[in-house]
């Protein structure tokens, strides 16, 4: 009986240890969620004050503050003040605490100091995030979130928001056309670039949209889509017809919004809105480069037609995605001028700085270091930019070819008939019924 209680008061810290190190590693967020968040939510409550200090996120009081302090509270040692907690968050992921920031911080300050709060509170990351004037959040994430990408249970929606990939701080990285019309997606071979363009093309083909693919490999990417395509161009010759087609298109809902004084199709009433228009550019060098003088005529109202439409389009419902293995001046005439154009900046690994510095170079600067480091062990793993100088890492979710072409069959009915693109739509194979096999033995009829 003896050596049966000692084996059960051994044995069971043991086995329960020795899940806990199997969850780590296994089940990440179920060791966050029993070990990990406890641990951190103590070690932040009894170390923020002198963590706050010495990470230089601290002010001196003001003079009323050191008033009361000497007079009321009878002390003579002013302390300086961090920032007030306002909301403490827990999450399968990590932490998420609200900051009210005092006169004298700014949220540079505290970005400035991210990677000094991780170590000093033993988090995979802290991400700051302005939530309002004078408010920060701090998002920290207990693990790599990155290394398994599950995305959230309650993913955003919108009328035209497709969630794309994970960020590193546990959100959903969202693909909204309504605020970031255009945008631009580089990375090299095997870098998880197609990936992307998988999980953006099968959230899109659940909207109300009309796709426009242009896949100058000889459709060898889009083409399984091809039910959910309102056109696709599989060489630099459709694809100039096709942007001739998209551009003619644009002018006539110019026409339509003068007509009805608007100032972008969604004000317009839903019997006179045109449907939106996305443009799914996948390999854009192949626009820009010629093989003889006679292709340049044709490269350049190419190049011309996309800027046009990155310019102007958005009024009109007409989105630009555009993607590529390499992206440079050295294109040609037009490659900087479309790339202003282009607002949301997704790089994936890349073969040279000067891809990197193209894709995020002129809008977060410190991104280009991040998208250099990336390992070519891990696919799908990107820095997502924006105008606003703003970035992160984020990683999309795996999903095969064959899944993102059932995905577009099934939701085939959705595919508009636009007339300007109908010569360009793509011919789906009606798929004959399996014939019926020829039983083996020959029956023989039943006599009495």
């Amino acid at each position: 009986m003896t050596d049966l209680s000692t084996l059960w008061e051994v044995g069971l810290p043991l086995a329960g240890a020795g899940g806990l190190g199997v969850a780590k590693v296994r089940a990440p967020r179920v060791y966050w969620s029993l070990v990990g968040l406890p641990v951190t939510q103590v070690r932040f409550t009894m170390t923020y004050r002198s963590t706050m200090d010495v990470c230089g996120l601290t002010v001196q009081p003001s003079r009323f503050r050191a008033f009361l302090v000497r007079n009321v509270a009878r002390r003579s040692d002013v302390q300086p003040v961090p920032p007030k907690i306002r909301r403490v968050r827990g999450s399968s992921t990590g932490m998420r605490v609200t900051l009210r920031l005092p006169a004298g911080l700014e949220p540079a300050d505290v970005v400035a100091a991210s990677e000094r709060l991780r170590h000093a509170w033993g988090v995979h990351s802290v991400n700051v995030v302005e939530t309002k004037p004078g408010f920060v959040e701090l998002r920290m994430t207990g693990y790599d979130v990155l290394r398994r990408v599950k995305m959230p249970r309650r993913l955003p929606s919108g009328l035209l928001t497709v969630p794309v990939a994970l960020r590193e701080d546990g959100t959903a990285f969202v693909r909204d056309y309504l605020k970031v019309p255009h945008a631009l997606t580089l990375g090299a071979n095997q870098s998880g670039k197609s990936m992307y363009q998988r999980n953006l093309i099968a959230g899109l083909a659940r909207l109300n949209v009309a796709l426009v693919g242009i896949d100058c490999k000889r459709g060898v990417e889009q083409r399984g889509y091809a039910p959910r395509l309102s056109a696709l161009a599989i060489t630099p010759e459709e694809a100039s017809s096709v942007l001739d087609a998209l551009v003619g298109e644009m002018e006539d809902r110019f026409d339509l919004l003068s007509e009805f004084g608007a100032g972008d199709i969604w004000e317009l009433s839903e019997a006179v809105r045109p449907v939106p228009v996305v443009l799914l550019v996948d390999e854009v060098a192949e626009l820009f480069l010629i093989a003889t003088k006679k292709d340049e005529e044709r490269r350049d109202r190419m190049v011309t037609q996309m800027i046009r439409l990155g310019q102007m389009a958005r009024a009109a419902g007409i989105y630009l995605e555009v993607c590529g293995q390499r992206f440079g001046s050295d294109l040609g005439k037009g490659a900087t001028t479309l790339r202003a154009q282009l607002t949301g900046r997704v790089v994936h690994r890349v073969n040279d700085k000067q891809t990197a510095d193209m894709g995020l170079g002129d809008i977060a600067p410190d991104a280009v270091v991040a998208v250099t480091t990336i390992p070519p062990d891990k696919p799908g793993v990107a820095v997502a930019g924006d105008s606003s100088g703003g970035w992160s890492r984020i990683r999309t979710p795996e999903l095969s070819a064959a899944k993102a072409a059932a995905i577009c069959a099934r939701f085939a009915h959705l595919t508009p008939d636009l007339p300007a693109l109908a010569p360009y739509r793509p011919v789906v194979p009606v798929k004959a019924p399996p014939a019926e096999s020829a039983p083996l033995v020959k029956p023989i009829p039943a006599t009495d």
